[in-house]
């Protein structure tokens, strides 16, 4: 068998009832210089024996994990890995025919790249709600670095199972980590810090199954809490180097989360920017109220938290009209 060009590197753990479908899906790329390394993380059901069965291609090896959980599986499996790219893949999924070889060529196209992600579809679309819908919409638009990195605080811009890497990035970033928060984010928000490019896929290449046992809906890791803290833990490697006091444009629920996380980071909000005339002079946890209109200059850094669903359009339209930049006066984490 010739080297591999591509590492599949597949965590589970009770996923008997969809892992086949998974299996075969990687089965039907028609990109076949691969290799799948699956890891079972201390299953319990028939996935073992699943996994023995398919095993029977040589290009195929199970490693046994357990059950020491996700970061652990995934780093376990990388050093299995013997591949350039490593593409990641879960058992509950299914990646388009023609994945792994899409994502080579934008390799190929692009050598400054260090990870492609695929743009995605949820499935079974019956089950879908309007916010995976719009958060699904959100991240398919973002096809270029630039347009990544600006959206890089507002949610994780890639779904984990769809992406594919350099393998060399992860390992000089030291593999996965465990901090209490996603592994993947963590991963994403390490590569940008490193100056890793990023690029995506135009069209889908992986289904996304939707499910109430998903990881993004049962681990603590993924909490919106925990969310907040990644944000916060690496905002102050960059944006908020040093920073003590920050702006938040938003005096809503969502701002306010925001002003308990920061100030669980030892940072302090100087001043609270707001559209609803009502509020406006209030005193907030002790700082002010103004309105976007007031906001001539901002002493200092803004983090824009506004929730509302379609806002962070028309507070970047308002900024750059008050002769405020992105990513140095002002950065979107909602």
């Amino acid at each position: 068998m010739n080297s591999p060009l591509v590492s599949i590197l597949m965590p589970v753990r009770n996923e008997e009832r969809f892992l086949k479908g998974a299996l075969a899906s990687i089965r039907a790329q028609t990109f076949e210089q691969w290799e799948l390394v699956v890891v079972d993380d201390g299953s319990t059901d028939a996935t073992a024996g699943i996994l023995e069965s398919f095993a029977a291609d040589p290009r195929v090896k199970v490693l046994r994990n357990r059950q020491k959980g996700l970061v652990s599986a995934l780093n376990y499996g990388f050093a299995a890995c013997t591949a350039p790219f490593v593409a990641r893949m879960d058992g509950d999924d299914v990646s388009h025919p023609e994945r792994l070889k899409t994502q080579l060529d934008l390799f190929a196209a692009n050598p400054d790249v260090g990870l492609v992600a695929s743009s995605f579809r949820h499935f079974p679309r019956r089950e879908i709600k309007v916010g995976m819908l719009a958060y699904e919409e959100w991240q398919n638009t973002l096809l270029s670095h630039d347009r990544i990195m600006a959206d890089l605080f507002v949610e994780s811009p890639f779904v984990h199972p769809g992406v594919m890497f350099r393998r060399e990035i992860l390992s000089a970033l030291g593999g996965y980590r465990d901090m209490g928060w996603a592994e993947d984010y963590d991963l994403w928000l390490r590569m940008a810090h490193a100056g890793v490019r990023f690029a995506r896929s135009e069209e889908p290449l992986l289904f996304w199954r939707d499910r109430p046992q998903r990881a993004t809906r049962t681990m603590t890791e993924y909490t919106a809490e925990a969310f907040r803290r990644c944000k916060i833990h690496h905002l102050q490697k960059g944006f908020l180097l040093g920073e003590k006091e920050v702006i938040l444009a938003g005096a809503g629920k969502e701002g306010r989360a925001w002003h308990r996380a920061l100030a669980e980071a030892g940072i302090k909000v100087s001043l609270w920017v707001d559209v609803d005339p009502k509020k406006r002079g209030r005193i907030l946890h002790g700082a002010e109220i103004v309105a976007a209109e007031d906001l001539k200059s901002i002493p200092g850094r803004m983090l824009v938290t506004v929730g509302t669903r379609g806002a962070r359009a028309g507070i970047r339209e308002w900024a750059c009209r008050a002769g405020f930049r992105e990513s140095t006066d002002f950065i979107c984490v909602t």
